[in-house]
């Protein structure tokens, strides 16, 4: 698969990765190939206004349309619970939710290759009818996440007539409806992670208590312990494992 099919979701927004040239494309006094831009009789000035503003919204795009914030939530409340303040850090949690985004997410992007941006790469359609095109996938990815109480809640909220079907959805209602639904999934998923931890400093905290160790903070003992039984159970690979498989 192409590595423009693994990106693909970012062509959602209508994003182009590659311009097939040919011999007769239109081309400006420096050599740039305009020809892509006006199929359709499109406006070369509108379609880079249309992916410039893409551009600039690809970061909120993938917190709000991926599983990346229910990835990142989770990472930081098992950092919290095992106690390591900032390790690993801020950095590596963020790439490594985008890495694990990227590989779920890939399914979708081909999906989005193949019926938004095949079809502007031949001139079938504009940079907004690719937009439109793209959010197709990308809705019945957010619908199978979102709880239908978040989705009436938006529904209610925008004063829109309850649809015939998931699919006559507008994104208005999808996006933040999934947003909400992946949090609260994340935050579920936090709290079942932090109770054995929390039960490791419970414990500490009454041996230490009952031995007299008053003016030894639990937390120096329980720190090591709660990592050391991480490490044991090969806490990655379960975590990831689980939180893979929940998609």
């Amino acid at each position: 698969m192409s590595i423009r099919k693994h990106l693909g979701f970012m062509a959602a927004a209508g994003i182009v990765l590659a311009w097939p040239v040919s011999a007769a494309a239109r081309t400006t006094n420096s050599g740039i190939d305009l020809s892509p831009l006006m199929h359709n009789g499109g406006s070369v000035p509108w379609n880079i206004v249309v992916m410039l503003t893409v551009l600039t919204l690809l970061p909120a795009i993938v917190l709000s349309m991926t599983p990346f914030v229910r990835l990142l939530v989770v990472f930081h409340f098992l950092r919290q619970a095992l106690g390591t303040q900032t390790t690993p850090s801020n950095q590596t949690l963020i790439g490594l939710s985008l890495i694990l985004t990227f590989f779920l997410m890939q399914p979708v992007g081909a999906a989005v290759h193949d019926a938004a941006i095949v079809p502007y790469e031949h001139g079938q359609i504009d940079a907004m009818g690719a937009l439109d095109l793209a959010s197709g996938p990308l809705r019945n990815f957010m619908l199978k996440y979102a709880r239908e109480k978040d989705l009436s809640l938006f529904l209610e909220l925008a004063k829109q007539p309850k649809p015939r079907a998931p699919d006559e959805l507008s994104m208005r209602v999808v996006i933040p409806a999934y947003l909400i639904s992946e949090l609260k999934a994340g935050f579920q998923i936090g709290a079942a992670l932090y109770l054995p931890f929390l039960v490791v400093d419970m414990a500490v905290a009454a041996i230490t208590t009952s031995v007299g160790m008053l003016q030894l903070p639990p937390v120096v003992i329980s720190t090591p312990l709660k990592i050391l039984l991480f490490v044991m159970v090969d806490g990655w690979n379960l975590l990831v494992g689980s939180l893979m498989k929940s998609f």
